[in-house]
């Protein structure tokens, strides 16, 4: 247990990479402005599940450990879509969560950016469209980010959210 406790308090806190700088005269026509000009650096993230079979969810569990710590790059996981910037959506859209996802949807203030988490989020996955399933996210609302993935690992979302701030 020493052992361990000496490693961490010799390595620190790991950070990620820092945003790339851009020529901003030359994107200012060409793109939007990206959600760390218009939110700053902090964001906050409501979580809906939709009909996943849980695996995304426990990789989203793993992202609040000390070894991808989404914290240290300005993401939170919120409770009330009202303080939400992102909604994070895993699984198939169930035929029961379609209307509470479009409310939750519109309950999110502007500016907002939807991430589909996980194969059945991007495409139903082995779920494919059925009677108990409306379809992918992007049937429902629309999406800006897709991560693809049975499940994604945490690198790989951790590595959205980062670009989704630097954008």
């Amino acid at each position: 247990m020493h052992k361990l406790l000496r490693q961490i308090v010799k390595t620190g806190m790991l950070r990620s990479r820092p945003c790339p700088r851009r020529d901003r005269a030359r994107d200012i026509h060409t793109s939007p402005p990206s959600l760390a000009e218009e939110l700053g650096r902090a964001l906050a993230v409501r979580h809906v599940d939709t009909g996943s079979c849980n695996g995304c969810e426990l990789e989203i569990q793993a992202l609040g450990n000390a070894i991808y710590n989404l914290a240290a790059i300005g993401v939170r996981l919120v409770a009330s879509p009202r303080h939400a910037d992102i909604l994070l959506v895993t699984g198939p859209v169930a035929r029961a969560m379609a209307a509470p996802l479009r409310a939750t949807y519109d309950a999110v203030p502007a500016p907002k950016r939807v991430v589909a988490l996980g194969d059945c989020a991007c495409g139903c996955g082995v779920y494919s469209p059925n009677y108990a399933t409306v379809g992918k996210v992007d049937d429902v609302i629309p999406v800006d980010v897709a991560i693809p993935g049975c499940p994604p690992p945490p690198e790989t979302i951790r590595e959205a959210f980062a670009t989704l701030i630097c954008r």
